[in-house]
């Protein structure tokens, strides 16, 4: 990897890490179902960096694969030990894979360019003014 700005990601107790080169192509906030079910909040936030960005993955995981309204597929990989749900790809993004911001453990981190799934969006939820949200994905 070059000597760009190295993010690390980890699950909560640790053993598993993923290594990003660089800033993400796009940070995604998202309030689908799925995703408050799969980060047990009322959205999940992903930061989406190209394949060739995210060193070898450090440590065990485990993967849940489900399918999406649109028919494609979004597995999840999560540490065995403490449950964290990490990284993941999509079948639209084949690209790119999917790091769970809250898992870098920086607050100075990019913010989400944009907002999807606003129509499942708890009401008291409120995103930035100047923000994009789109009621379904962003297309």
């Amino acid at each position: 990897m070059s000597e760009e700005t190295e993010r690390v990601a980890t699950c909560s107790c640790g053993r598993l890490r993923v290594t990003a080169n660089g800033e993400p192509d796009v940070v995604v906030a998202c309030s689908c179902i799925a995703c408050q079910k799969r980060t047990g909040s009322p959205y999940g936030v992903g930061a989406y960096f190209s394949r060739d960005r995210i060193a070898p993955v450090e440590g065990e995981y485990k993967s849940h694969r489900r399918g999406t309204d649109s028919g494609r597929t979004f597995t999840t990989h999560f540490c065995p030990e403490c449950g964290t749900s990490v990284f993941w790809e999509l079948d639209m993004r084949p690209q790119h894979i999917g790091v769970a911001v809250g898992c870098f453990g920086d607050p100075q981190f990019p913010r989400p360019a944009r907002a999807v799934w606003a129509e499942s969006r708890h009401d008291w939820a409120v995103y930035p003014d100047d923000l994009p949200v789109f009621e379904k994905a962003a297309t």
